[in-house]
């Protein structure tokens, strides 16, 4: 039954909102021939690991939604909802560009080891464009990390299968300067939402708890060890015993 409320009880809840401006981007995961490609086109790698992420302006946490189809239950005229396929919305970011263009020529290319398997020099006429192995220009690592003022809560998403999906047009003119900004959309094959790292797993401190956790319970009730120390195994750690 609603019950009067005082507005003590409201107070903390209202105190402690999270705020829209503190998260951080970091790009991850890229693998080798993609690297060396953007290194060989003047892209630092550090840049992409330590900086890339703070020229982001403005991000947004993502969506999923569940596609579901109608199935005939047992009785007569009725229907059940049953969900078959999660769906997830692409990510839109907005970064800085920096005067050194850095941000564009990642983004740039980027997108151009996607298409650029073609034997046949870019400046030549003949030239044609020929799609890369999704392996290849894909990468597993970006995170979206949002934190409070103290940094002691925060939200991860982990995206798997991210790349560029598309670059913005970049209006330039004589008129008031302004800041430039870019504004790229990414395609991705899914995100973890939770720390996903072999450490947060391993202490049981994961917000989605990961994949080894069937394993650990398994590993726990097989051997008689501790729940945090099947945790550790089941992640491919190892436990240190020290005989005196």
């Amino acid at each position: 039954m609603p019950r009067p409320r005082k507005i003590s009880e409201f107070k903390p809840l209202i105190t402690n909102l999270a705020q829209t401006s503190h998260y951080q981007v970091m790009f991850g995961g890229l693998n080798g021939p993609l690297m060396s490609h953007l290194t060989s086109r003047g892209v630092d790698t550090r840049f992409i690991t330590e900086s890339s992420g703070l020229l982001c302006s403005s991000a947004s946490i993502p969506g999923s939604s569940l596609a579901t189809a109608d199935i005939s239950g047992n009785f007569m005229g009725v229907q059940e909802k049953m969900a078959h396929t999660r769906i997830f919305t692409e990510m839109q970011l907005e970064f800085y560009v920096d005067s050194d263009y850095r941000m564009i020529k990642f983004l740039e290319h980027w997108m151009e080891f996607i298409t650029d398997a073609s034997e046949v020099d870019q400046s030549q006429r003949r030239y044609y464009y020929r799609m890369r192995y999704p392996k290849d220009y894909k990468c597993d690592k970006t995170k979206i990390i949002k934190f409070d003022r103290d940094h002691k809560k925060e939200l991860e998403y982990t995206f798997i299968g991210l790349f560029p999906k598309s670059l913005s047009s970049i209006p330039v003119s004589y008129g008031t300067s302004d800041i430039l900004k870019v504004n790229v959309a990414f395609e991705y094959e899914r995100y973890i939402a939770g720390k996903s790292t072999s450490k947060s797993v391993a202490t049981g401190t994961s917000g989605n708890r990961g994949a080894t956790e069937p394993d650990a319970l398994a590993l726990a009730d097989d051997t008689g060890r501790s729940l945090q120390d099947a945790r550790i195994l089941a992640s491919g750690g190892f436990i240190e015993t020290v005989i005196e």
